[in-house]
């Protein structure tokens, strides 16, 4: 099965706009006019090329703010030679952002909008306006529709293409599935959960996913934490196993190995390896203390 992580067709879309973009640069009458069209350029061009980078994602906040205020920034110096620009907002709001984001982007629409009334005259102004919100609203309901579907999607599928790490929310269904399969099989299941610095904690995945069996899955908890599903045929290869991948981390690393009989709540156990002191523990009841 192909992954779902596709953004060639993007990727191409971003490209072709730098293009044209480019163009418009080229030809521009004015020096600021000019720059405002190459930083556009330049902000497709590098969001084209971190596309594929998706644990690195598209959520830097100046990042994010950037084409609007460089869009902001066209409108307002040159009214006159770009009006239909204007339109862009639309297509703007369709890139997915927080709520905050979208209340700021559509401020700056009316605020570029409101400007061009002396430009426009009354009548073409107000239809304008109303076209306006018109696109903004249906590029809303597209971005809405798009983060709806992502989130979904977060609950089933893998955070990484081609790695065995899933979000909290699969190993909150995996552990159900495991109880069974170590009582009908005798095996010995336990969760280990990892405490290392958010900068270090894919650098961690990708490490640990060499040592995993085909069957075993690595889960991204919270941004500091890593849960990992070990199975094997006794505790004694299940410690065996649980030193070989403590020592593919680099320290500091908090570790809690807990059996699965002995799991109660996953939430405790998250808090108890956030204040433990030691940097191995291991349950050995079932008990919160």
């Amino acid at each position: 099965m192909r992954s779902k992580y596709k953004t060639g067709l993007l990727r191409t879309n971003l490209l072709v706009a730098a293009a044209l973009v480019a163009l418009r640069a080229i030809t521009a009458d004015a020096w600021t006019d000019a720059i405002l069209l190459g930083a556009m350029m330049a902000w497709l061009i590098m969001t084209s090329v971190r596309l594929p980078l998706g644990h690195r994602r598209l959520t830097i906040t100046l990042w994010q703010l950037l084409p609007g205020l460089l869009l902001a920034a066209l409108l307002w110096a040159a009214p006159e030679r770009h009006i239909t620009w204007i339109w862009v907002w639309a297509i703007l709001l369709m890139w997915p952002q927080p709520s905050w984001m979208l209340l700021f982007h559509g401020l700056l629409a009316v605020a570029t909008w409101y400007a061009q009334r002396e430009l426009l005259g009354s009548e073409q102004w107000w239809l304008a306006g109303l076209l306006l919100a018109g696109l903004m609203v249906l590029g809303l309901s597209r971005s809405r529709a798009l983060q709806a579907r992502r989130f979904a999607t977060r609950h089933r599928a893998r955070l990484m293409a081609g790695w065995p790490l899933w979000p909290r929310a699969r190993l909150e269904r995996d552990l159900d599935r495991e109880r069974r399969r170590s009582t009908r099989e005798s095996s010995h299941v336990e969760l280990l959960l990892l405490r290392l610095p958010p900068r270090r904690l894919l650098p961690a995945a990708g490490r640990l996913r060499h040592h995993l069996q085909s069957f075993e899955n690595c889960y991204r908890l919270d941004r500091s934490t890593l849960g990992v599903l070990l199975i094997s045929r006794d505790a004694e290869q299940a410690a065996q196993r649980r030193q070989r991948l403590l020592d593919t981390l680099e320290p500091p690393l908090k570790a809690r190995a807990i059996p699965l009989p002995y799991l109660v709540s996953l939430a405790h156990e998250r808090h108890a390896l956030a204040r433990q002191s030691p940097t191995l523990r291991i349950k050995e009841s079932p008990t919160h203390a």
